[in-house]
Formats: C-alpha cells, sequence, structure tokens
C-alpha cells in the first residue's frame, strides 16, 4: 500500500516514468509483496533482497526469493545485494540467470561434490578452470569430475570435461575419452584444449 500510494503521487503530478522497489531482508516477505505487488500495477519491478548478508547467506537468500519471482514471471531488473565485491554480485545474478534459462553468457561448469571414489585433489583443479572459464564468452558445458570410471557418463552433455584417475586422468569431449594423461599434465592439457574450443566457439559466432 505505501508503494501504490506513493505512486499515486507521482501520477497526479503527472510524472509515469516510474519503477517500483519495495525490498526487504526477509525472503518470504519479498516474495509476498511482489507477488501483492505485481497483480496490482502494471509499472516495471526493480526486485531484490536487500541486505541479504554474505557470499554464501546472501547468495542463497537472493537466489530463492528472486528465482522464484523470475520463473513466476515478476520483476523487470534485479539486483543480488552480497556485502561482497560488487563483481561477485554480478556473477551470481548471470548464474541464476542460467538456471532458470532466462539468459545465457559464457561458459557453464559441472562438477562433482567428490565421494569415495574420487582419486584426484579435485577443489584446486575445479578452482583454476573456473578461473579460466570467467575469462571466455563461448557457450560451452565444462565438466571437472572425480574419477574416471563414471565422470564421462555422468557429464556426457559436457562440451568437454576433466576426470581424475590413480595418478593418472582423462579429458573427455561429449562423453568420449579424448586424451588420458599422466596427472601432472591433466590441467594444462586440459586448459590448453579448453582454450582451443572457446577460440573456435568465437569464429562460429556461439
Amino acid at each position: 500500500e505505501s508503494a501504490l500510494r506513493n505512486v499515486r503521487l507521482l501520477e497526479e503530478l503527472e510524472f509515469f516514468e516510474i519503477k517500483i522497489s519495495i525490498k526487504s531482508s526477509d525472503t518470504l516477505t519479498t516474495i509476498a509483496g511482489y507477488r501483492q505487488l505485481a497483480g496490482r500495477t502494471d509499472y516495471p519491478l526493480h526486485i531484490g533482497v536487500t541486505e541479504a548478508g554474505g557470499l554464501i547467506a546472501g547468495t542463497v537468500k537472493s537466489s530463492v526469493a528472486l528465482g522464484i519471482l523470475l520463473f513466476e514471471g515478476i520483476g523487470d531488473t534485479f539486483r543480488i545485494s552480497l556485502t561482497r565485491d560488487p563483481v561477485e554480485e554480478v556473477r551470481v545474478g548471470y548464474e541464476l540467470l542460467r538456471s532458470l534459462r532466462i539468459r545465457e553468457r559464457g561458459p557453464e561448469m559441472i562438477s562433482c561434490p567428490t565421494c569415495g571414489r574420487t582419486r584426484i585433489d579435485l577443489f584446486p583443479l575445479a578452482e583454476e578452470v573456473e578461473r579460466h572459464l570467467q575469462t571466455m564468452e563461448s557457450n560451452l558445458k565444462v565438466a571437472v569430475m572425480g574419477c574416471v570410471v563414471n565422470g564421462p557418463g555422468e557429464a556426457r552433455e559436457a562440451d568437454i570435461g576433466i576426470a581424475g584417475g590413480h595418478g593418472v586422468g582423462i579429458i573427455f569431449k561429449k562423453g568420449e575419452i579424448f586424451r588420458k594423461l599422466p596427472e601432472a599434465e591433466l590441467l594444462p592439457v586440459f586448459l590448453e584444449e579448453l582454450h582451443k574450443m572457446d577460440e573456435e566457439r568465437k569464429k562460429q559466432g556461439s
């Protein structure tokens, strides 16, 4: 009601270039508020969970609220609000849009959470691959998997992937093994192939 009352005041002054935001720091309040507002006005809405918190808590709260609203077609612009470098806010925002298939920008990385079959130090490997992906623009799907047994099969939709073993690892493309290498050579060769594929995609305009 407060937002609509302010809208009416602006309309009385014949000002109609309006965008409405009623952000809250509570996830459920944000969802409920924008649902009500969307049914009562045609003005564009700027959505977001304000003062959401740090990287983990803020990402979760914002993704839940904004994901639901965007899936329902509510919201014209949004901000991910984090107590973090604004660059991280933008990255989370793009990933949210990608997960809803609203806008896909740059490569997507999928990686396993590790299990008893993991035979490689996966965490730094995934971080290094992700760091390189941030410099790329082509629409690639990249997989980082912990074992050669299930990795290629579980990530068969990936354009290119890497999986570790007992001192060795494989690079695979679309689920098919491309190369088998000693663990020490695995990451450099993989990154070389990844950048080649990125350049090819850019030339193709995809």
